[in-house]
This record gives structure tokens, C-alpha cells and sequence, in this order.
């Protein structure tokens, strides 16, 4: 398996992505991409896990390290010597991805949520007996936020082939939408390089760079090689902090149903909540739901939290209040502090919902509503109201502020 760890580095994530590197950003108290890592370590026959990007190796190497003991299974951590593009960073290392002779392979990103149905999709794949065929995870969402991924239109009475797609079109294409997940047969590695090797005679800066999307989905649509998986279970695309604690929740309720013992229990615990054994809450707090509480933090009494993910080494003072919104590590919040953001909600009157990844600003210039983000090592002055801004780290804020963002 692959999963592409490349992004833009993290701009729409910022300031959270200054901290720690997009894909280790915990949700549910585990790293984005770990979630990946363990339903690959549930699947038949997997040999490998390799993760493809641009983030230092010494950033990555103790999270591989550790991951690799907690699952059992193998997993390397790839360079790129720049941002390649899924397909670019595919080609780049396709000696590694052939070693041990797999017949087909997954490629995941890495900022994306779902329940991760990997063994069901490989099976669908595995039906269609060639290896040159690519499989991708479709899901449905609301029409008027469909041209936001790329849309899929696929011949539902012919083995769901795609006979057409296209990448963020700008009119309406289809409410199926890619997930992001696919499986490809090793044979496609063999159209990737000759599609490498016509932007090579192309003299281009970017003529090393290839999209999986743009390059190589547009033109296997409608080749019967291209074909989509339904899938009707949760999905979310983790583009912003909003969707990070919205993708939170989801990881949390999985927890309920899977080992409820890791979640904490008490009066004062409404709903999931994790907190990090290294943590102190004080029994007077009121917690939930959809909270995560990091590694050494301490949170004192009488303080309200709910839905919001609180990082590692953290001070929360007392009677401290923080509704939906991401406090950075080493954070210090005084006492009857208030920090605020504006939930993105679905609408549950809206068939096939999905949380959306608004940009920054609107139209007017001024922020949309979202959650609110308090960059790493920010001190808020005790009795100070943060309302649906963003902090920039090592900031000390010493007045309310509401709609605004902190350079």
C-alpha cells in the first residue's frame, strides 16, 4: 500500500501545520495517517506499507519506527527530492512498489477520513482478473458542493465502469464524487512511466510532477481500465482544522464501538472524549463531547471543552472555556478565558451531507465562519474572548479579539 503524504505544505491547515508535519496532526489522539496504517495492517496478504512525501525524513522516521512495532507490519518512508505529485512520486519510486511482486496495490491520501472498507474494495477490484485496471472509491455528495473533487460518471449497469471524470470541473458533472482511495494492478505502472516520459521531452520546471487525478484518471475513463467502488459509509476530506475536529468525532465514536476503554468515563465526561494517560484534568471539568486532550496537558478546575482537540503540553486555568476549536501544543489559556469558533454542521435534511472545506476568506475578503485555532506556544490573558479567529504561534494575547487573524 501507498499513501501519498503530499500537500501544498498544509497551507489551508496553517497555522497547525507550522507545528507538526499535516499528516502526523493527531485525530482521536492518533496521527492522521496512522488510521491508514492500521486498516492496511488488517488486510489479506498485505506486504507493505510505504508512505511517499515531502516532509523531512527525520520528521517522519520516529513515527515509522513506532508504527511499524504497534501494527506489525513493514513500513517505509519515502523522500521525494520534491513535490512529485501522487503519480510523479508513484513513478519515482516504482522499484520499491514492484519489490515482492504484488499483483495490485492501494494508494491512499493521506488527508482523508473514512471507515476505510479496504478489504471489500481490493475483492471488487480483484473481480475484474487484469492488472493494468484501476478501482477508485466513490461516495455521494450534495450536488451543489460536488464540483469540489473530482466527479465521477460511471455506467452503474456495466461493472460501474467510469466512462468519464474530471478533477474540480466547473459546472456540474456528477453528485459521485473520488474519495481519494484507489487500487491500482502493477500493470499501471507501466502506462504511468509512459505518460512520465511525454512530460520529459516537455522542457517544464514541473515536467517531473504528475497528478494521479489530472494525468492519469482523465485519460483511463472511458478505456474500460477505470472502474468505481460505492462507497455508502462515512467519509471526509481533511483539508482544514474545521474538518480535522469534525473527522475527530468520527475516530472517537469508532473508538465506542471498538474499545470503549480507552475513552474516559466520569460525571463530568459528556459524550467521547480521549484523554492522554500523561494528562491532568481536574475531576471539576467538563469535557465532551468530541474532545481529545494531549500528552501533559493540564486542565484545571472547573473548565468547559467540547468539540475541540487540545495538543501536547498545554495549560487550560481555570473556568477557562473552549468550544469547537484547536488549541496548539504548549498553549496557555488563563483562567475564565474564552475561546470560541462557529461548528460547520451538516444538514440533515441533505441526502449524502459532507462536511465542507471552506476557503479562509469569502468573497468580501472577511473570514467565513469556522472554528477557532490558537497556534503552538500561545498565551491567552486570563478573561480574554477569542471568537472565530486564527492565532499565529507565540503570539500573547492581551484583548478580545473576534474575526480576526494574528500574524
Amino acid at each position: 500500500a501507498v499513501v501519498s503524504t503530499q500537500s501544498t505544505g498544509g497551507t489551508r491547515f496553517r497555522p497547525l501545520s507550522l507545528e507538526i508535519a499535516k499528516p502526523l496532526f493527531p485525530l482521536a489522539g492518533r496521527a492522521m495517517i496512522e488510521h491508514h496504517i492500521e486498516a492496511c495492517s488488517k488486510l489479506n496478504d498485505m506486504q507493505e506499507v510505504i508512505l511517499i512525501g515531502s516532509e523531512p525524513t527525520g520528521e517522519m522516521t520516529p513515527f515509522v519506527r513506532e508504527a511499524s512495532n504497534k501494527y506489525g507490519v513493514n513500513i517505509t518512508y519515502l523522500q521525494e527530492y520534491k513535490p512529485l505529485g501522487t503519480a510523479g512520486g508513484i513513478f519515482h519510486f516504482r522499484d520499491q512498489i514492484r519489490k515482492g511482486n504484488p499483483a495490485s496495490f492501494f494508494v491512499m491520501n493521506a488527508d482523508v477520513c473514512c471507515d476505510f472498507p479496504l478489504q471489500e474494495m481490493v475483492n471488487s477490484h480483484m473481480r475484474h482478473g487484469r492488472n493494468d485496471i484501476i478501482t477508485i472509491m466513490g461516495t455521494e455528495v450534495e450536488r451543489a458542493h460536488s464540483s469540489l473533487y473530482g466527479c465521477i460518471v460511471a455506467n452503474d449497469s456495466n461493472n460501474n465502469e467510469v466512462e468519464h471524470y474530471v478533477e474540480k470541473p466547473e459546472t456540474y458533472v456528477s453528485n459521485t464524487i473520488n474519495c481519494g482511495i484507489y487500487v491500482l494492478g502493477i500493470g499501471v505502472l507501466d502506462h504511468i512511466k509512459n505518460l512520465f516520459q511525454e512530460h520529459q521531452s516537455v522542457s517544464s520546471s514541473e515536467s517531473d510532477s504528475l497528478g494521479l487525478e489530472r494525468n492519469i484518471l482523465t485519460k483511463y475513463a472511458g478505456s474500460r481500465k477505470l472502474f468505481v467502488f460505492r462507497h455508502h459509509g462515512f467519509w471526509s476530506a481533511v483539508k482544514t482544522p474545521g474538518t480535522a475536529v469534525f473527522s475527530s468525532q468520527f475516530y472517537l465514536s469508532r473508538q465506542r464501538a471498538i474499545n470503549a476503554e480507552v475513552l474516559a468515563r466520569g460525571d463530568n465526561i459528556i459524550g467521547d472524549v480521549l484523554i492522554h494517560p500523561t494528562a491532568k484534568v481536574s475531576r471539576t471539568a467538563v469535557l465532551g463531547p468530541n474532545v481529545t486532550i494531549g500528552a501533559n496537558t493540564v486542565v484545571r478546575d472547573g473548565v468547559r471543552i467540547k468539540h475541540a482537540i487540545v495538543l501536547d503540553g498545554c495549560t487550560i486555568e481555570s473556568h477557562a472555556c473552549i468550544l469547537y476549536s484547536v488549541v496548539g501544543g504548549s498553549t496557555h489559556v488563563g483562567s475564565w478565558a474564552r475561546i470560541e469558533g462557529i461548528p460547520n454542521n451538516l444538514n440533515p435534511n441533505q441526502p449524502f451531507a459532507h462536511v465542507t472545506n471552506p476557503p479562509t476568506f469569502n468573497e468580501e475578503g472577511k473570514l467565513n465562519p469556522n472554528i477557532t485555532v490558537l497556534g503552538h506556544n500561545t498565551s491567552i490573558c486570563k478573561g480574554t474572548m477569542v471568537l472565530n479567529s486564527i492565532i499565529l504561534p507565540y503570539k500573547d494575547i492581551g484583548h478580545s479579539y473576534k474575526n480576526v487573524i494574528l500574524l
